[in-house]
């Protein structure tokens, strides 16, 4: 079959606003290439981010940050591209300081024998933390520690690889925070990365839930990857309606705007004065997030910081 490649030229600030100019066109599936993901990744220097570098990545810190999906080489397909197009040009002629990019939307006509695999030749094992590791079903890879954790991910079936600094500072909190026995409760669990690391991290019950049934489906299938499928549940659901779990820690990596909302929620389902982690939250918004959770009764411990992105550890205090 074929397919459209459709690819958006953008900045690493843009990636947000042209996402969410997608989702509101119903296309919720896309690949992000970000230019500041490279020179970050080459940049660092930790033994612990990076197992395996592959020389073809250093050609990639040319690229340009876009955003690409795929349509179906349909008509249908033709009028979702010529909607892309449309709602690029709105945005940049919004875009009075250029902060959005070129926003120029190319497309290709490609067959699914071309494209379908040819990125795995650049995702590789990948150390999130000091203990977990992320890697992908077709490549192995020897535990370097003892203590090391893999999780297996299939990309393919997932919406990314688990590797971006939102999920990576997620993670790194996780292992910091999480005792062996803890409940753990992810909200906008997607491809369950969250809820399978709570869960191989010792937690005594991990639980997705997330409002999305793709997102439930993928979540299972990479739950059953790992073996884990008797211990973590995931729920299709909206936390704010009819949910009544509590956790001795929430993760949530969503976005600024949906952690604010749902401050005054998650403090109910946390059992007494426990640990909510939040990330998605862009740099300039953190305060903005940090000061809802303080309105909240939630004590900010720890915010990290990696690329353009927040992630914010808090303990709840008062009645819940």
């Amino acid at each position: 079959m074929n397919y459209l490649e459709v690819k958006i030229f953008t900045t690493t600030y843009g990636i947000e606003g042209v996402s969410d100019a997608l989702s509101n066109l119903g296309i919720d599936t896309f690949i992000v290439e970000d230019a500041h993901d490279f020179e970050t990744f080459l940049s660092t220097k930790r033994e612990y981010d990076w197992d395996y570098v592959d020389e073809k990545l250093i050609e990639l810190m040319e690229i340009e940050t876009c955003i690409i999906t795929y349509l179906d080489s349909t008509k249908e397909g033709e009028e979702a591209f010529d909607k892309i197009k449309e709602k690029m040009a709105q945005i940049k002629s919004d875009d009075a300081d250029g902060v959005m990019g070129r926003l120029l939307v190319e497309n290709i006509l490609v067959s699914d024998e071309e494209w379908k695999d040819n990125w795995k030749e650049h995702f590789k094992p990948i150390r999130i933390s000091d203990r977990i590791i992320i890697k992908p079903t077709w490549e192995s890879y020897v535990k370097l520690k003892e203590t090391d954790i893999i999780i297996n991910i299939d990309p393919g079936m997932a919406f990314g690889t688990g590797t971006h600094e939102t999920t990576a500072m997620c993670i790194k909190l996780l292992e910091k925070n999480l005792k062996p026995g803890d409940d753990v409760l992810d909200v906008g669990c997607g491809s369950g990365i969250l809820a399978i690391s709570a869960s191989l991290l010792e937690a005594k019950t991990s639980t997705g839930i997330d409002i999305d049934p793709i997102s439930v489906e993928v979540a299972l299938a990479n739950i059953a990857l790992n073996g884990l499928s008797d211990k973590i549940s995931i729920i299709q659901g909206d936390l704010t309606k009819g949910i009544d779990i509590k956790a001795d820690i929430v993760v949530a990596n969503l976005v600024a705007e949906l952690v604010i909302t749902l401050s005054d929620t998650i403090r109910h389902h946390l059992k007494g004065e426990k640990i909510f982690i939040a990330s998605g939250i862009l740099i300039e918004k953190q305060e903005m997030v940090a000061e809802a959770m303080r309105e909240n009764d939630f004590e900010i411990l720890e915010i990290l910081n990696e690329g353009d992105w927040a992630a914010i550890c808090a303990k709840h205090y008062g009645n819940a």
